[in-house]
């Protein structure tokens, strides 16, 4: 019997995996006062009240080798699959544990993601591993299809507020006002590149849900999966569903929740959207 895991960091809104030996490294969110680790045992409502009244900056900190090296165990296989290098060192460090893992037992092999992306896209990629997995391919062939799967695989977020990223330096605090005093929703994608990309600017709600219907439809959705991610908005997300079942009745469309990294960026009322390309 295979001694196999899959094993991500945790922007890909996952604890447990039922199909597949699974585990997760942590990220955490860091204030002057506070640090939230975004494991199982996050208070994840806590954690979105706090931000919600919180004025200062704060920042985010990704796995190190370490904690990449304990979730590995001692599978003989692992698959993992870390956020975006374009927005996070958690690659990086997989690729780091990778080396250290391999070269302590040469007889044993790790595969190493970069998303690209953040949240539900990498649900659909460690689920997809799963799959081949249970299919009884080899890790070669593993590594061989994968890059073609994620290849077709897509990231659409709506966020209702920027502070996040304005208090972590990634958008201005005047941006940021400016969006909240207007009432803008800001609608984008997971780019080529990895990193975040604004496509849209929309007022109210209906608008935002339109312009992801729009992205996902442009993008070439038609029969996949998609994975919704909601923070603290599950009306939104469920309008959503029923307007992608309406247009692409063939689409496996499910709502999730988005947990404490992809909270933190995606803020109340943000909504993740992962995506198969066909």
């Amino acid at each position: 019997m295979r001694n196999v895991k899959i094993v991500a960091d945790s922007s890909a809104n996952l604890t447990h995996l039922d199909s597949a030996p699974f585990d997760v490294a942590p990220l955490k969110i860091i204030t002057a006062q506070r640090e939230f680790v975004d494991d199982s045992h996050l208070d994840l409502g806590e954690m979105i009240e706090y931000f919600e009244s919180y004025k200062g900056k704060s920042h985010t900190s990704c796995p190190n080798p370490e904690d990449w090296l304990r979730a590995f165990g001692d599978a003989e296989e692992v698959y993992c699959v870390a956020i975006t290098s374009g927005l996070s060192g958690s690659y990086n460090a997989a690729c780091v544990a990778k080396n250290l893992y391999e070269q302590a037992h040469p007889d044993r092999r790790v595969y190493v993601i970069d998303s690209l992306s953040a949240g539900p896209e990498l649900t659909l990629m460690v689920e997809k591993i799963a799959c081949l997995i249970a299919e009884g391919k080899t890790y070669e062939q593993i590594c061989q299809i994968m890059p073609d799967y994620t290849s077709k695989t897509g990231l659409v977020f709506m966020l209702e507020s920027l502070n996040n990223f304005a208090a972590n330096g990634r958008v201005s605090p005047a941006v940021a006002k400016i969006a909240s005093v207007l009432g803008i929703r800001i609608v984008g994608k997971a780019s080529d590149e990895g990193t975040l990309e604004p496509t849209d600017k929309c007022r109210g709600a209906e608008k935002s849900l339109t312009a992801i219907l729009k992205r996902l439809k442009e993008s070439g959705l038609k029969n996949g999966k998609v994975h919704l991610a909601h923070c603290m908005n599950e009306p939104a997300a469920k309008q959503l569903k029923k307007m992608i079942e309406a247009e692409l009745p063939n689409a496996a469309v499910t709502i999730g929740i988005n947990l404490g990294l992809c909270s933190y960026y995606a803020e109340k009322g943000g909504l993740l959207v992962g995506f198969e390309k066909f």
